[in-house]
Order: C-alpha cells, then structure tokens, then sequence
C-alpha cells in the first residue's frame, strides 16, 4: 500500500494536530513526558488507522487486536489518537492527571476507552504481550494480532530479554513489537547509559524477524507492519527511527523534556512552530 498524496497530507496534518493535543495536555497537567510521547505519536497514529482490528461500537469485541504502550508514560499519546478515532472524547483529553480522571500519567485499564492493559512499570509490556499472543494461540484465535509498544531505554530491563525469549520458543507469529527508537532516555543517550547497539542483531540473535524504519516515513511504516503479519513462526519486531521531541525545535534530541512539561513560554512556542510547519505542508512546501 502506498499513500497517494492527498492522504498523506491529511495524515500529516492530523498527525501535528495530535502532536498540538499531547502539548495541550501535558502542560495544563503541568506534569507528563513531551519528548516520547511526540515521538510514538506517528506509530500509534498508523496502527490505530492503518493496521490494528478493533469495533469502535463494541470496544470489548473478542476477536479484536490488542495494543500495549509498554512505555506507559508516552500515555498522552495513546490518548490523543484514542480521542481521533473516537473513543475519548476530545474534552476529556484536558483533564489529563487531573484527580478523578480516568487519563493518568500512565494508562489505566479501561477497555470501554480502547485502553487494554495497565502499564507505566517498565519492561513489563512485552511479558504481558507475549500472554496475550500465547492466550489467542491456545484460542485457536488465528486473526488476533497483540502489538506491543516499547521504548528504546525501556531495552534495558532484562525482563523484555526473557520476554523475546520466550516468544521465540513459542514461535508467537501473532506477536509485533515496535520499538521507538529516539535514542534519548530519561538520563541522557541510550549508548552512554546502556549500549543497545547492535540492536538488530540483538532481537534477530533471540530469534525474531526484525525490520527497521524510518518513523517519519509513513509509507514505509505501512509496508513493514503489514508485512510483519504475513510473516510466519516467529515473533516480529520493527525498530521505529525518530526523533525525540519531533517538530518541536526545543525539544528535539535532548532529554530534557522526557519528564518536564513546558512552561507557558515553551507551550506558546511549540505551537506557533507546530503551526508553521502545518502552514507549509498545506502550501505544498
């Protein structure tokens, strides 16, 4: 499948309105993780219009696909796209750590919301992932695809390793991580705090099909996650190139705004460029 291009504009302009709605919420909150969650947001965006099988008017269908953000703290993120396409309303997306909501820093189970498991605890998503995969095999539930979410310094728990493991031994073709890889963690470089690299041949050494994308490109994104699922006997997992913070100059490659919202200088900034950038796509340049 290849986007025309009426369609990917649309995409893109929709894609920064969404990267304009997690800003929204995290500074209101004055409390959440700007960098990853811009960064996940075109992954979530593509699998929830693209890829994923789900019944809008019956959230709770058995034979639905299933999304785990193992990186619980992108939460923003899942939630702006959840509100795209109908789960959440857009009003509710302001209330974000607000006492009472049901949209926490990290995702809180709410099947009724498209939000399938809770998750913030990290190295626990993939584990959880590889159940599920293993529960619709024993089902017999040969169409249901489990799609799990991981950030790169996320690689760094050893729980994700015995995970890969185990889904390789049961041969969990039903079974596609992502991983976003920004290159960023809470305190500075993956490859200066834990070296990841080679992070391919890591994942195809534990016995996994491995892909790797640039996560800016849609197109390229489509094709890999699709071809991921005709893939057979072995689990899959695509490893997302992109950039921390994207189309916010200030926050691009750097950790700073992992975990600190922007002030109302910052926030006003962001916009204005996000804007900017929305302005030229629409003109063509």
């Amino acid at each position: 499948m290849t986007l025309q291009k009426a369609e990917e504009k649309k995409i893109l302009i929709e894609l920064l309105e969404l990267k304009k709605d997690i800003l929204k919420m995290i500074y209101l909150a004055q409390s959440g993780h700007p960098g990853g969650s811009l960064s996940c947001v075109n992954i979530l965006y593509i699998l929830y219009n693209k890829i994923i099988r789900i019944n809008r008017k019956n959230p709770q269908w058995h034979d639905r696909d299933m999304l785990i953000l193992s990186k619980g703290h992108a939460a923003p993120a899942l939630y702006a796209v959840l509100s795209n396409i109908g789960f959440i309303g857009r009003d509710e997306l302001f209330t974000l750590r607000k006492f009472g909501s049901k949209l926490q820093g990290h995702p809180v189970k709410n099947k009724d919301l498209g939000i399938e498991i809770s998750t913030g605890s990290l190295g626990m998503g993939l584990s959880i992932g590889v159940g599920c995969a293993l529960a619709a095999k024993l089902d017999k539930n040969e169409n249901k695809y489990i799609y799990v979410i991981l950030g790169d310094g996320e690689l760094n728990e050893g729980a994700i390793w015995e995970a890969a493991m185990s889904a390789s031994h049961y041969k969990l073709d039903n079974l596609i991580a992502i991983v976003d890889r920004n290159g960023l963690q809470s305190d500075g470089s993956t490859e200066e705090i834990m070296a990841l690299e080679p992070l391919a041949e890591k994942w195809k050494a534990f016995g996994w099909e491995v892909m790797e994308i640039d996560g800016e490109n849609l197109d390229e994104m489509i094709q890999n996650l699709n071809k991921a699922k005709k893939i057979i006997k072995k689990p899959k997992v695509i490893i997302s190139y992109y950039i921390k913070g994207a189309d916010v100059s200030f926050m691009e490659h750097t950790q700073k705004y992992h975990g600190r919202p922007p002030n109302k200088e910052e926030y006003e900034t962001a916009i204005r460029e996000i804007e900017e950038i929305k302005k030229n796509i629409i003109r063509g340049i």
